[in-house]
């Protein structure tokens, strides 16, 4: 065999292992991409960085000081109820609680998070509520010696955390909307809450007809395809390029206005999105709202708005169409914690979600009355939110659940930090560190990053094809189409650079893009990563100008 065959052989076998990888999801395949990285840096010959997921290399402080202080006083209160020298202390004491609180606060208050321990405590004092009863909570949620009383979300935290939310999704709303929040062990069990409850109370059937918009955040891809779902799935892509060739990620007018249709029941959406990071524009938010008021008025929304901190002035679809919108909100992102297991699912006291279960069919009805008749004499009247609860427990261990205490404590002091800044000092902080980055990675790789206000910078997508066609013309855009899959150029970037990125197209964007977080990397590694793109575009341009000249 002549060495042209062999490599045409080799290409052949090349490329049916990159069909077989092009059908796993981009963090199945990242883990492939890791093996290929890491094998390149053992060779001494690059650096391994891995952008490929969304992990942050930050960590909030000060409410974790916080939490730690609150728990050395938590523990005081226990022994002070008994104390045995074996290692068993009692339960926290709630009367005088929240003065013996203020006198441990006072006598350590230069200590790191007795000054936000502080400040909450007068908050709260401040909203009208007892010392006593939020001392309390704090004591007996931190030592965690009780099931999650609410379960669906204890007291305070429920009040802090509606506060963030209308400060950090509302954009400092201070109207009359109420929404129940439901926390849950982060953002990936609040979306198979949703998705399970909303089958379960009949508002979504298998087959049925559902959007997603698109680029978005894999699971909620891959969820609707399991067999007990088989949802039909309409795309609402923000993927189209502007006349001028670039992307700006918004949705154009004719794609939204799909969702008219009244056979669309539910459309998720990732605000600001991923992988490409940018909010909604004010004008789709607004063909959005007339979408629902004129024409589709039962249409169910799911927003998962986790990167809208990194966007100024944020308004999530809670806020804009609140009776229509279940809000996720994972707390991992911006305040370093994916560890922590930590989010809020929120639905408007006043919904749509419960006006259509009121609405079933008697058969329906009788079904759900059956399932929830262990919780309530009256099951007809537990609210959607509180059946959520119910049903992430499969209802016969509702009494049961929730999420943890202490993990409630830790978010509640994480939203509370946030209220307290009143000069948003961290949150001009964590954005300049992502916008840093991201100026670092696209400065070399030569492409140019159009300003706009509406980007987060959490991710940055960049489509390979835009800038081949830039770059080198159509030709050769043609040429890569023809010869190669998208997802070799993942490949080749971890294979010959120790780099590690996603491919674009398992998010559903476009087939040649490709996926960096900006989180989890200081700023030199993303120069790095940046030459690393722009090195194996250019060998790929070199592949096309050796084939044009035999």
């Amino acid at each position: 065999m002549d060495k042209d065959a062999r490599i045409d052989s080799a290409n052949v076998e090349n490329k049916k292992v990159e069909e077989r990888l092009s059908a796993l999801s981009p963090f199945e395949l990242k883990n492939e991409l890791i093996k290929l990285a890491e094998a390149k840096a053992r060779r001494g010959t690059a650096t391994y960085l891995n952008a490929g997921r969304g992990n942050p290399n930050w960590v909030a402080t000060t409410p974790r000081e916080a939490f730690f202080m609150m728990g050395r006083w938590a523990m005081d209160e226990c022994r002070r109820s008994a104390d045995n020298p074996v290692g068993v202390a009692g339960t926290p004491d709630p009367a005088g609680i929240g003065d013996r609180l203020k006198s441990y606060l006072e006598a350590h208050a230069t200590e790191p998070g007795a000054a936000l321990l502080k400040g909450t405590l007068d908050y709260l004092i401040g909203l009208g509520y007892d010392a006593d009863e939020i001392a309390y909570e704090w004591a007996d949620g931190i030592i965690g010696d009780q099931y999650p009383t609410p379960d669906r979300i204890l007291k305070f935290t429920e009040i802090i955390c509606q506060k963030y939310l209308a400060q950090e999704m509302g954009d400092g709303y201070k109207g009359d909307l109420k929404f129940d929040l439901f926390a849950t062990e982060g953002g990936t069990a609040a979306m198979c809450y949703i998705f399970d409850s909303l089958q379960e109370n009949h508002l979504l059937a298998k087959g049925d007809t559902i959007a997603l918009m698109t680029p978005i955040f894999t699971p909620y891809i891959e969820i609707p395809e399991l067999d007990r779902f088989s949802f039909n799935v309409i795309n609402i892509s923000a993927n189209a390029l502007e006349k001028d060739g670039y992307h700006d990620w918004q949705y154009p007018d004719s794609e939204i206005e799909k969702l008219r249709d009244p056979k669309i029941k539910l459309v998720c959406l990732v605000n600001p999105s991923n992988p490409p990071s940018y909010t909604l524009s004010q004008h789709t938010i607004d063909l959005l709202k007339d979408v629902v008021r004129n024409s589709n008025p039962d249409l169910m929304i799911v927003t998962d708005d986790v990167y809208g901190t990194f966007v100024n002035n944020f308004h999530s679809l809670m806020y804009e169409l609140p009776e229509n919108t279940i809000n996720v909100y994972s707390f991992s992102k911006y305040f370093g914690a994916t560890g922590w297991r930590l989010a809020t699912i929120a639905v408007a006291q006043n919904n749509v979600y419960d006006r259509m279960i009121a609405a079933l069919p008697e058969a329906d009805k009788a079904d759900l009355n059956r399932r929830y008749g262990s919780l309530s004499l009256d099951p007809a009247s537990i609210k959607f939110i509180d059946r959520m609860v119910a049903d992430s427990r499969m209802v016969a261990l509702n009494h049961t659940a929730g999420l943890s205490t202490p993990q409630q404590i830790q978010m509640s002091l994480f939203a509370s930090m946030c209220l307290l800044d009143t000069d948003s000092k961290y949150k001009a902080f964590m954005q300049n560190v992502i916008k840093e980055r991201l100026d670092a990675l696209w400065q070399t790789t030569g492409f140019t990053l159009l300003p706009d206000p509406l980007r987060a910078g959490y991710y940055s997508e960049i489509d390979i094809m835009v800038w081949a066609r830039k770059f080198y013309g159509d030709d050769f855009a043609e040429y890569l189409k023809k010869h190669y899959l998208p997802v070799d150029f993942v490949i080749k970037l971890a294979n010959r650079t120790a780099v590690v990125l996603l491919n674009g197209d398992g998010f559903d964007g476009p087939e040649w893009s490709i996926r960096a977080s900006l989180a989890n990397l200081e700023k030199k590694d993303y120069l790095k990563i940046g030459t690393a793109i722009r090195q194996i575009l250019e060998e790929y341009h070199d592949e096309y100008v050796k084939a044009a000249k035999k």
